[in-house]
């Protein structure tokens, strides 16, 4: 079993889109609309065109796998209640954000744990404040600290400053500073380059909330079933339920590291999150560069059909939105696609699913292990 995050590509529809603020939001149809359409022929082929209104792909008459989309039942709209919700845990209330940025009773305890001054404190697209505040860091060596309209608390520093392990280390001592206030996830974000032309690398890490409850990866670990996450799947776990992880620098290396690792898995479960949508093009309003990202997984979609086994099931989905077009940056609460394909799988109409944790109900099912406490299984719709 596969599942494929394509992290923030979202398809608009939430019924409470406007309480987060995103009336509107559709990441898949504005984006298609703004751009006069997309050409995404395979993933077309698989269903795509029935999620949304998306132009240039239109609902296949006949879609080689099964389609529908998920609603999130949690609150909020952040990576990881988005995961989690799919390994079968609803998030009730949602992590707190911090839109005037962080207090002193955070920001002091910081400083000296980092030993270090901090400059920033304040909700931030993570290119534009490295660019706003990176001279200032590389004369002063204070860390830059800021948030998002998500549960975070980002610490960016240049390599030449402050050395990716230590860096790593004050972010780790940061999440224990911040468990009692709830804050999703402690981000580490390394940076290189000279002033005008710095940019962020692949050696970020998160530090998230520990999952509060047993989910899909714990159980199936429980059950001697191999989990193998590639991208930022055991960040946003803790580590928990993998019984290896693949750090993957962008979607290309995600894709590659993915057929190389269906090659050498003969069962288990296969989880992959693709973060160049989200962290490269929505976060930037980069219409072009996220359309670019779709383009590279639809060429990519028949080598991967290709190596699938027989038996193997894959799901295409998301983790929120994060619709380009829209003024502000961050991610935006939409539904999500739910594509599942393979030799095995017949095509059907999978609706409007009630959560996340559908998927994660199918897959328990499809790996014969005990069912979630969440979730309806659709394992019988496509493969009957």
């Amino acid at each position: 079993m596969v599942i494929l995050v394509a992290d923030g590509v979202g398809c608009g529809g939430a019924a409470d889109a406007a309480q987060y603020g995103d009336a509107g939001a559709d990441t898949l149809g504005n984006l298609a609309a703004r751009l006069g359409g997309l050409s995404l022929p395979h993933l077309g082929a698989l269903g795509l065109g029935h999620v949304t209104q998306i132009a240039g792909v239109p609902p296949a008459p006949a879609p080689r796998g099964a389609v529908g989309v998920m609603r999130e039942a949690s609150a909020g709209k952040d990576t990881i209640t988005g995961h989690w919700e799919m390994a079968g845990v609803v998030t009730a209330q949602a992590f707190p954000t911090y839109p005037e940025g962080f207090p002193l009773e955070i920001m002091g305890p910081l400083a000296a744990i980092a030993g270090r001054p901090l400059i920033g404190n304040k909700p931030a697209s993570g290119t534009a404040i490295i660019d706003e505040l990176g001279p200032q860091h590389l004369a002063s060596g204070a860390l830059i600290v800021y948030t998002s309209a998500d549960s975070v608390l980002q610490i960016a520093a240049h390599n030449d400053v402050v050395p990716v392990p230590e860096l790593h280390r004050i972010c780790a001592e940061a999440r224990k500073l911040v468990d009692p206030f709830r804050i999703g996830r402690v981000i580490a974000r390394p940076f290189v380059g000279q002033p005008g032309a710095f940019h962020r690398t692949y050696d970020r890490k998160d530090w998230p909330m520990v999952c509060p409850e047993d989910n899909l990866l714990d159980r199936l670990s429980a059950a001697g079933v191999p989990v193998t996450g590639i991208g930022k799947i055991s960040d946003i776990f803790g580590g928990r339920g993998l019984d290896d992880s693949l750090h993957s620098e962008g979607n290309t290396d995600g894709l590659r590291l993915t057929l190389e690792a269906l090659r050498s898995m003969d069962r288990g479960l296969l989880f992959v999150n693709l973060v160049d949508f989200d962290m490269l093009y929505g976060h930037r309003n980069d219409c072009d560069g996220f359309r670019g990202a779709l383009e590279q997984l639809d060429a990519w979609i028949p080598q991967f059909c290709n190596a699938l086994g027989d038996d193997d099931v894959a799901f295409l989905t998301a983790d929120h939105g994060n619709d380009p077009t829209t003024p502000g940056t961050d991610h935006t609460r939409e539904r999500v696609p739910i594509l599942a394909f393979g030799a095995r799988v017949h095509p059907a109409a999978l609706g409007v699913r009630d959560a996340f944790c559908d998927l994660g109900q199918t897959i328990a099912d499809a790996l014969t292990i005990d069912p979630l406490p969440r979730g309806t299984s659709f394992l019988a719709q496509i493969c009957p």
